[in-house]
């Protein structure tokens, strides 16, 4: 997301007290005065020249002064100029990476495993909460049904679910079927429920079932009625997990106890946070969303760092980490974007 302003809006004067004065209040949570950005300067600027560009800062939006306080801190604005313009990322820790590659390889291939693991590892380094949509292959698709004929009123249902995975069943029927018949019901119910999801398979029959009974021969409602015998009913697994919730608290000094309450009850329900995360699905790189710009009040005092990972050219899902808008950006970033890396390559050669 880029700035509203261009980079020429700010002399480096005023860009380089902005930057010390962001840097500073990330690392104390205080409002920053002149006194302060005079002596991290390094520079023989006089009181009345910080003050006067300090002014300007506030003038043009990009700090606001407390009013139990002469210091200033930054705005929205102001964190977005840094973030876009200002910012000296800091690539990651060696350690850091070695968690990273450890936590994914003992996770191995299965896909649910791996979110959860990169979603304890990303909150574990950052101090964060980590949150990772569940990579999309995750989900249970059933891609074949195929029926053959059993003595005694008895059909082998044969389910191929995702790509591999092979499951069979005995259903007990009211009639011996033949093969050329269970060969249609095959055939009528894969046009309609190949490469949906097991929960979704439920619904499409019940509709079905519903909107053509009336014209429907005996055969396709025995199919409907065999289909829905073998498919298990599977709810609708989460979209993301999240770990490391309870670190926001230690940082909801931008927030009360019910704006912290509610964005947790957010993290149950999923869909909101889900839509902001699928903003991100389609961009290149790193996405940041600062307080306001997420445009969902309970995140008023929060940002997002979040980044696309893909295998090859598909990508897969979604990965980032919430926390107060005063975060460490400059760590954050590198940490979101290499980790989004390491799991896109995890994926792929799981397959």
């Amino acid at each position: 997301m880029a700035s509203d302003k261009p980079r020429d809006l700010l002399d480096e004067r005023a860009q380089l007290l902005l930057r010390i004065l962001v840097d500073r209040y990330i690392r104390e949570g205080q409002p920053v005065g002149s006194r302060t950005l005079s002596r991290e300067t390094g520079l023989e600027w006089s009181p009345a020249t910080i003050r006067n560009i300090v002014a300007d800062l506030e003038e043009l939006g990009f700090v606001s002064s407390p009013h139990t306080s002469a210091g200033r801190v930054p705005t929205i604005k102001g964190y977005r100029f840094f973030v876009d313009t200002l910012i000296k990322l800091t690539p990651p820790k060696g350690e850091d990476m070695l968690r990273f590659s450890q936590g994914l390889n003992d996770a191995g291939g299965d896909p649910q495993a791996l979110a959860l693991s990169v979603s304890s590892l990303l909150s574990a380094v950052t101090s964060l909460a980590g949150i990772v949509t569940v990579p999309r292959r995750a989900q249970t698709a059933l891609r074949q049904i195929d029926f053959l004929p059993l003595s005694n009123q008895r059909v082998l249902a044969i389910l191929v679910i995702n790509e591999r995975e092979v499951q069979n069943k005995i259903l007990n029927v009211h009639r011996d079927f033949g093969a050329d018949e269970l060969r249609r019901v095959s055939n009528y119910l894969n046009d309609r429920i190949s490469g949906h999801s097991l929960h979704e398979v439920r619904d499409l029959l019940v509709a079905e079932l519903k909107k053509t009974r009336a014209s429907m021969n005996a055969l396709m409602i025995e199919a409907i009625e065999m289909a829905q015998k073998v498919v298990p009913e599977v709810a609708p697994g989460p979209e993301f997990v999240v770990a490391g919730e309870t670190n926001l608290m230690g940082s909801n000094r931008g927030g009360d106890v019910e704006t912290l309450r509610g964005l947790f009850e957010a993290f149950g329900r999923q869909q909101d946070i889900l839509h902001l995360l699928d903003q991100s699905l389609k961009a290149e790189g790193v996405q940041i969303f600062i307080g306001q710009e997420s445009g969902y009040e309970l995140l008023d005092s929060y940002s997002i760092v979040a980044a696309p990972y893909v295998t090859e050219d598909d990508t897969m899902g979604v990965l980032g980490v919430i926390g107060p808008t005063r975060m460490a950006y400059e760590r954050v970033i590198p940490i979101v974007d290499v980790t989004a890396k390491l799991l896109g390559r995890a994926l792929k050669s799981s397959n």
